[in-house]
This record gives C-alpha cells, sequence and structure tokens, in this order.
C-alpha cells in the first residue's frame, strides 16, 4: 500500500489531526505523513503520504502550490487572518485598481518576515506557543517566490479574491498582510483554499465524510501512484 491520497482537508483541522484519521484506518504498521501544512482555517489539497511515499516529503513540499485566499483590506490582525484580534483598521476604500498596481510588487523572488502565529520553532518552541503567551521575538525575512497573482473578483468593499501560484514557504497571510501595509490601510487574509500541491489537485481530492467508512481494501485502490 503505497502511494498518495489527496484529501479535501476541511476548515478546523489541523493536517496533523488528517493524518491520524487515514493512520488509524490503515494496517497498524502503515507509515502516514503528509506533505505540505494546512493551517486549521485553510481547506483544500492536502496530499497523504501513505507507505513508501513518505520518503517524498521534500519532493512534495517543494512543488508550486496554487491557492485562492480572500483579501480584506483596511484591517490588520495580530495573527494576520480573520481568527484573529484587530490591531489596526482604516476607513479607506480601496479600488480593484489601485491594488492592482502594487500586486506585481509581490511577484518573483521576495522576502517575508514569518508571522508569530506560525509553526516556526525557536529554541524548540513553536513561535505560535510564544504568542499565545504574549511574548514576542525578532523572526528574520525569508526567501521566497511568488510566480502569480491574479485578482478573480472584488467581493465588496475592500474585499477581494486573489488567486495565487507560488513556491515552497510562502505565507499567504502575511503576503494579504504585506499587501495591506504597502496600500497603507492595513489588510489580512478572510479565507483560504489551496487548489493544488505540485501535481495533485483540487479534483483529484476526497472528502473525509467520503473515506469514513472505507476499508484498508479501497484505502488501497484509491491510492495515487508516486510520481516519478
Amino acid at each position: 500500500m503505497n502511494g498518495f491520497l489527496v484529501l479535501d482537508k476541511p476548515l478546523g483541522r489541523t493536517s496533523s489531526d488528517c493524518v491520524v484519521f487515514v493512520r488509524k484506518r490503515l494496517p497498524r504498521t502503515t507509515a502516514v505523513g503528509h506533505g505540505g501544512t494546512l493551517d486549521p482555517d485553510a481547506s483544500g489539497v492536502l496530499p497523504v503520504a501513505v507507505g513508501t511515499a513518505t520518503r517524498l516529503f521534500d519532493y512534495i513540499v517543494d512543488k508550486q502550490k496554487t491557492y485562492v485566499a480572500e483579501l480584506q483590506l483596511g484591517v490588520e490582525t495580530d495573527t494576520q487572518d480573520a481568527s484573529g484580534n484587530a490591531v489596526k483598521t482604516s476607513d479607506a476604500v480601496v479600488p480593484a485598481e489601485a491594488l492592482l498596481k502594487v500586486l506585481p510588487r509581490f511577484v518573483g523572488e521576495i522576502a517575508q518576515v514569518p508571522p508569530m502565529y506560525s509553526a516556526i520553532k525557536r529554541n524548540g518552541e513553536r513561535m505560535y506557543a510564544l504568542a499565545r503567551r504574549g511574548e514576542t521575538a525578532e523572526l528574520q525575512p525569508r526567501a521566497c517566490r511568488v510566480d502569480a497573482i491574479r485578482l478573480l473578483d472584488a467581493l465588496g468593499e475592500n474585499r477581494f479574491r486573489l488567486e495565487i501560484d507560488c513556491g515552497k514557504g510562502v505565507y499567504i497571510r502575511t503576503l494579504c498582510h504585506d499587501i495591506g501595509a504597502v496600500i497603507g490601510c492595513g489588510g489580512c487574509m478572510e479565507s483560504l483554499i489551496r487548489l493544488r500541491s505540485g501535481v495533485y489537485k483540487i479534483e483529484q481530492a476526497r472528502s473525509m465524510d467520503e473515506i469514513l467508512k472505507w476499508t484498508p481494501e479501497q484505502y488501497a485502490a484509491h491510492l495515487l501512484p508516486i510520481p516519478r
């Protein structure tokens, strides 16, 4: 039993939750892991590696990903997404034309300062654990790559839907935060869906409700082959 099961991760579940969910339904000695973390407040493609596919974590994580994010301008939060507390608000109304002017600044090789509410470790402790205690730490910018940002829709006042193609290590909520900072009104990520992770697409994804009653044989039948 070797290959990838593409999950459509639901909101509210961690990526580790999904791995445990699958592992409990397979023979005890089966190796299971995921290829690329999605935050609990994000949904979409989560490749779950089974068997020898777990040796290809780096292969999957390194591949290009596609996301659809809702950007809320005029609000900045401590988590850089809608789950956090507002730390800055603005009454400015930003037209789509003004947003389109700044988006090219975030395409290509860029530098991001990771958010405090992240799984990055410092001295063996996750940054989000420090943040929840009200502590702060200086984080250094990290190089990453954004291949394209497309404005799909204007959803209402200061609310926009973006489609983003990017490499590994890009924080989409930080991208939303930084776009708002450049415009001058602040911004945060309202929602996030991952449409693609490497060769695996949302059209191939199975919901957790769908696989809940699968037998191990059904899991094996639905595993996608390991990319060559």
